[in-house]
């Protein structure tokens, strides 16, 4: 009676369903495995099948053989180049000879002798002025007599090898202010600068308190009249990077400073062409004693620093006039042209919708608006500069002059 009990059938059928599925996997599993082998063994003929079902010529396939790869042997792998040009080498090289060496500080498009025949007004005989094509010198600049090899950043942030740059002039001309310094075999950059004797790092924890500089919102400045570019060698500590400018004067190109030190660094000056940059290409802009006239030529210098700011930008200014009732005797000017100049700052400010953010001490900062609804508003007040939709504003090269006239924020291509 046990063994007939439905629950002894039960067990039964299960025992046998399981047979059932191993027998009928197993049995698939060889069966997957013989088409697999068949297949292998006949590579030529499926082959040949494949290409006649393409319509394809399988004449030019006969030479086709199959050598399948052996599991004990590598497989030798082809890295000879099969592809070569014809290098004649019996023709002659040209070789360009080294300019004389009294050429190893010419920069061609920077000539201050080609300058002077260029016109005064606006400073335009300053600006970039390349040579014509029968001036080019067809020879190498050479490097001064003793060129050694820069010191390696952040050591070059602090010193440069005095035989790189063979002029004494700013260490004896700037000496109060902290410019630079002449020790021994290579010039030392204590960081000062005319606006900031107590070095550069001070002078950006100054402006820190002002406006955020840490949390990331100003990555990009770019420091006008920028002397040895301090400012920009500082601000590199807190991942700011500066592009810094300067006049060729008197100071021997204060830029080749910057350049040996590992600075950001362009010969260039504010006078009547755009800067080369793109518009909304910095976060901030910054002048420290720069002698720019910002208030002259209906604020043209100040409407070019308002293309290249991103909307909701700083600019930041110190030096005169700023602070001007506690320095104008040491500026030697009166106290009447100093306020002027700074009424005139403050009002093309306004009319560009700056914002003044803060004055501080020696320090002034103005805000780029983010967009420009409440600005064209404001048009009925302030008619100049107009505000144009059609000028191109990323055009920035050499040959481009200067314009009057504020380049229109939309939403469509607003940059935060």
């Amino acid at each position: 009676m046990a063994n007939g009990s439905p629950k002894h059938h039960h067990q039964l059928e299960a025992k046998r369903k399981r047979l059932t599925w191993i027998v009928g996997v197993s049995g698939l599993c060889v069966l997957f495995y013989v088409l697999g082998a068949w297949q292998h063994s006949s590579p030529l003929s499926n082959l040949t099948q494949s290409i006649t079902k393409a319509d394809c010529d399988v004449s030019n396939h006969a030479a086709v053989s199959y050598n399948p790869p052996s599991s004990s042997s590598s497989l030798a792998l082809d890295f000879d180049s099969h592809h070569q040009s014809q290098i004649n080498n019996t023709a002659s090289v040209n070789e360009i000879p080294p300019c004389d060496m009294s050429f190893s500080e010419y920069t061609p498009c920077q000539d201050t002798q080609r300058g002077r025949k260029f016109d005064r007004s606006m400073l335009k005989y300053r600006e970039r002025h390349c040579p014509a094509k029968d001036e080019l010198l067809l020879c190498l600049i050479p490097a001064p007599p003793k060129y050694k090899t820069p010191f390696k950043w952040p050591q070059s942030r602090d010193y440069a090898w005095y035989d790189n740059i063979p002029h004494k002039e700013l260490s004896i001309e700037k000496a109060v202010q902290n410019w630079i310094q002449v020790e021994g075999d290579r010039f030392r950059f204590p960081g000062g600068g005319t606006m900031f004797p107590r070095g550069a790092d001070a002078y950006i924890d100054d402006i820190n308190e002002l406006i955020p500089l840490t949390d990331g919102s100003i990555r990009t400045a770019i420091d006008t009249g920028c002397g040895v570019a301090s400012l920009g060698a500082y601000l590199l500590k807190r991942d700011i990077i500066s592009m810094s400018f300067a006049p060729r004067d008197t100071h021997e190109a204060q830029v080749w400073f910057a350049l040996e030190r590992g600075v950001p660094a362009m010969i260039g000056i504010m006078a009547s062409q755009r800067l080369p940059y793109p518009a909304r290409a910095f976060d901030m802009a910054h002048c420290s004693r720069c002698l720019i006239p910002w208030h002259k030529n209906d604020g043209m210098y100040l409407i070019e620093v308002d293309r290249v700011l991103r909307p909701g930008g700083y600019w930041i200014l110190s030096g005169p006039p700023i602070h001007w009732k506690k320095h104008w005797k040491g500026w030697e000017r009166t106290q009447e042209d100093l306020k002027q100049e700074q009424d005139a700052i403050e009002a093309v400010a306004k009319r560009l919708c700056w914002k003044k953010v803060v004055e501080k001490n020696d320090l002034s900062v103005w805000q780029k608006p983010p967009y420009h609804i409440d600005c064209i508003a404001s048009r009925k007040t302030y008619k100049t500069p107009h505000i144009c939709k059609s000028d191109n504003p990323d055009a920035g090269w050499y040959s481009l002059n200067m314009h009057i006239l504020i380049r229109r924020i939309s939403y469509t291509n607003l940059i935060c």
